[in-house]
């Protein structure tokens, strides 16, 4: 498996100005996004991935997802 660094994808401009326009204080997870996506970058994790193979999923995007299982409490743990 290897790795081709992308990090979190970007976000079209419409869907951008129609999120912010039904949400002009923003949502938790769009708030989430905002600010730490210098955080969820896949340059740290290229080390762990081979060189050849087929591309790997983004632990960027991996990361950014559990996180936002975790704040909706849709990862099964109970508190």
């Amino acid at each position: 498996m290897s790795l081709q660094p992308k990090g979190l994808p970007e976000i079209p401009a419409q869907t951008v100005a129609v999120a912010r326009a039904a949400f002009p204080r923003g949502t938790l997870a769009m708030r989430l996004r905002d600010r730490l996506a210098e955080v969820f970058v896949d340059e740290p994790f290229t080390a762990a991935f081979g060189r050849r193979g087929a591309p790997g999923l983004s632990p960027a995007v991996l990361s950014l997802v559990t996180v936002l299982q975790f704040t909706e409490n849709l990862t099964g743990i109970c508190p």
